[in-house]
């Protein structure tokens, strides 16, 4: 059912993804003035006459981004359609639009008037629920037709503590892209200690990587914790032992990858790596809290 609905749903996802990481390679490289002040052209040319290289890493961001927001409207427009009978479908379809003109909007505005790092930093936060609305409808086109739909049975508490997850790691996605935006991906030498000091305080560069480390680890307890409830209370829901298991694996290889992120002095390839994993465990938590709101009828 909904064949071509689903293949449509999957080359969306990993357009989006591609975007997602494009956002980081243009913060990664310094690229975003790359077109100078100017917006849907980059310096007043539809196709740049000698562009140097962070005029093609951020023109060709812009140009895959406007393709995919009109892929994501029209996927939007047809989930609607096709699975306005489920519960969580119009809503999403809603959500992926919004976020994505969102994305947009912000994207133009930091160009043409300038914004805040603090702005800029919830760029990427914006492009990680986009990328999250997008794989969710497209699993709900694989779940329409199913005999059985995941619908698990938990307790309120445990509920509630994935929605305090998804919440959390939705702030530790916020502070990494401010440590990005404020250059102080590099301010704190070393791990665990930042320049040879357990507490280098909360001030300036380094206060704002040394908090976005401590957060960080506070995440990985967080989600090791609800793995550890999924485990002893919910061995009987596959879907809820998978996606604490996914966000568990998901979550060491963020803590792993910001490790390496500081021993490579943030080499292009752990940086992308980092938003990239970051990206695959906010839309798996995504993907818990949906199915845990599911109730049986």
């Amino acid at each position: 059912m909904h064949r071509y609905l689903k293949i449509f749903g999957v080359i969306t996802s990993i357009g989006m993804l591609i975007v997602l990481l494009q956002g980081a390679l243009v913060t990664k490289t310094g690229s975003g003035e790359g077109c100078g002040a100017t917006w849907p052209l980059c310096f007043g040319e539809v196709i740049p006459t000698s562009p140097a290289i962070e005029t093609i890493i951020e023109y060709s961001h812009r140009i895959v981004s406007a393709l995919m927001g009109l892929l994501i409207i029209i996927f939007a427009i047809w989930a609607w359609r096709k699975l306005s009978h489920m519960r969580e479908a119009k809503f999403l379809a809603i959500m992926a639009v919004f976020f994505i003109l969102f994305q947009g909007l912000l994207g133009a505005g930091a160009v043409v008037f300038g914004q805040s790092k603090a702005i800029l930093a919830l760029h990427f936060g914006i492009s990680a629920i986009s990328l999250a609305t997008v794989v969710l409808l497209t699993v709900l086109a694989f779940e329409d037709g199913k005999s059985k739909v995941p619908v698990p049975n938990v307790s309120k508490g445990f509920r509630n503590y994935v929605f305090f997850t998804i919440i959390y790691c939705y702030l530790v996605i916020y502070t990494g892209a401010y440590v990005k935006h404020t250059q102080a991906t590099l301010a704190c030498s070393g791990f665990p200690l930042c320049n040879g000091q357990i507490f280098p305080g909360f001030a300036g560069p380094i206060g704002s990587h040394y908090f976005h480390r401590i957060v960080g680890i506070a995440l990985f307890l967080v989600i090791l914790g609800m793995f550890v409830w999924a485990v002893r209370r919910y061995r009987h829901e596959p879907t809820i032992i998978w996606g604490t298991g996914l966000s568990l694996l998901f979550v060491t290889g963020q803590f792993i990858s910001g490790v390496a992120v500081v021993f490579t002095a943030a080499s292009l390839f752990t940086a992308m790596l980092h938003a990239l994993i970051i990206s695959l465990l906010f839309t798996t938590l995504c993907y818990l809290t949906m199915v845990v709101t599911r109730k049986k009828y």
